[in-house]
């Protein structure tokens, strides 16, 4: 497992599989995981939740000692700002977390405003509204 990846780490990644919505998330984690499939949602042995995870092409090689494929995997730890926008990362990000938007199969995510400063503004969410002021 590894938070520095390069692209010619991901160079057999075929898809990226979400397991669930990430336009909401303003960043995941990133690693590498050894498994013992080239596709299909690998096992999961960390706190917290995978949120995605990549498959390979079918000229990924094996690791010769383990037999094992080396596949990305996305996931958040109970800690992070999705389940606590005001702790640790209420600013600021873990070194392995990418912008998922910036993902893409054979390219390491990207480190974004978005992902390593802070929470999304709050666009999104409606204003309150005035219908009168008291005169």
């Amino acid at each position: 497992m590894s938070s520095l990846l390069s692209d010619s780490d991901l160079a057999h990644e075929a898809h990226v599989v979400w397991l669930e919505n990430v336009g909401g998330l303003d960043y995941v984690r990133q690693a590498l995981d050894k498994t013992p499939r080239r596709r299909n949602k690998p096992r999961y042995a960390r706190d917290g939740r995978m949120v995605g995870y990549a498959e390979l092409d079918d000229s990924a090689p094996a690791d010769p000692d383990s037999g094992l494929y080396r596949r990305r995997v996305f996931f958040l730890l109970p800690h992070d700002r999705d389940n606590q926008p005001d702790g640790l990362y209420q600013e600021g990000a873990p070194g392995e977390a990418v912008d998922p938007r910036t993902i893409r199969p054979r390219k390491v995510g990207g480190k974004t405003p978005r992902s390593q400063r802070g929470p999304a503004p709050m666009t999104a969410r409606a204003a309150p509204a005035v219908d009168s002021l008291p005169g």
